[in-house]
Order: structure tokens, then sequence, then C-alpha cells
């Protein structure tokens, strides 16, 4: 499988914009600008479609600015706060954040960790751990691996409990899109 993206490089990025006093929505913006620069052609750069995102008990907001089936790249967060369980995936899910703070807790321990602005949570292949993600805590989440098994998880409160459609729509119709270019792009 090639990876496109570098988690440590990505690391790197986000520890340069995570202390800056702007406005989340320019630290996201100058987030964007700087991994678009050192990966050119990769990302949506256009525009940022927040969509809601439900999934293993938690909801936040995302933004998708790539996608394929070995991989993506978002920026997630809520402005409220929210928490969950991690999911158990056939892929690595490295959370970088920008702002705020998550605590986790791995399966077997009874200790939290605390991650602040430029810190570096790896979630590894086929584990999982609980997650808060506190008030105004906002992340660039990279995962590699099998994104599809991903995939239930990430609908089933849009299709079964909520029923936002609308939600459901927007992240295939984006992620769909991306996956379809990115394809053509390894192809031709």
């Amino acid at each position: 499988m090639v990876k496109r993206f570098d988690p440590a490089r990505l690391h790197e990025l986000v520890k340069e914009v995570a202390n800056l006093e702007f406005k989340k929505e320019d630290k996201f913006r100058i987030l964007v600008d700087k991994i678009d620069a050192e990966y050119p052609g990769k990302l949506n750069t256009k525009n940022f479609t927040w969509i809601f995102n439900n999934a293993n008990g938690a909801m936040g907001i995302m933004t998708l600015l790539y996608g394929s089936f070995s991989e993506y790249l978002i920026i997630f967060g809520s402005p409220i706060g929210t928490e969950g369980h991690s999911g158990r995936y056939f892929a690595n899910v490295h959370d970088i954040m920008i702002d705020g703070e998550m605590w986790t807790y791995d399966e077997g321990t009874i200790d939290r960790k605390v991650f602040l602005p430029g810190d570096w949570a790896h979630l590894k292949f086929r584990k999982s751990k609980g997650y808060v993600i506190k008030e105004n805590g906002w992340m660039l989440e990279y995962s590699s691996g099998c994104i599809p098994s991903m995939l239930p998880m990430g609908i089933w409160d849009n299709l079964f409990s909520n029923l936002d459609f609308r939600s459901l729509f927007q992240l295939f119709w984006i992620y769909g899109g991306m996956v379809i270019k990115n394809m053509f792009k390894l192809r031709f």
C-alpha cells in the first residue's frame, strides 16, 4: 500500500500552527495551506464542507481534505465537546490536536492520557480506546489502512438512529468523489 501522507510530517505541520493566536478558521486555513504545499495537488482546498459525524456514541463535525480506499485526512472536532468509543479498525488512526484537549484511555488501563495542541495520539491497527474531546477540541485526523472497513462505524448512527440522511449523503458524495478522483490519478 502506497501512503501519500507521512503522519510524522503532518504532526510537524500541526505543531507549526497549533499555538498561533488566530481564530480556528484561520488556523485551519493556514494548516491546509501548509499541507497542500507539502503534498501539492492531493487535498480538497477549495472549500470546507462541514459535515455532522456521529460515530460510536460521539458527535462532532468534520471536513474531508483527502479520501481514498486506503487513506483519509480530515479536520474533526466539536465546539461543545463529545465522547465515545474509538472503534476497532483494520487501519491506523493518527489524531493530532490543533486546538483544545482530548482525553483517552486504553483498553485494560484505568488512567487517562491528555493530549493538548500539537500532541499526537495514535490508535494502532485493531486496537481501541475511549476518548473525550473537550469543548472546542479540534484535530487533524489521518488514517491509513482499509478505509471501507471503517464506514459502518461512520454511518450507523446517521442511518439507523438519528436518521440524518443529509449528512450521510454529504459524506458519501464528497468521500466518493475523492475516491473516484484518486483512483483515476493512480491509473492514468
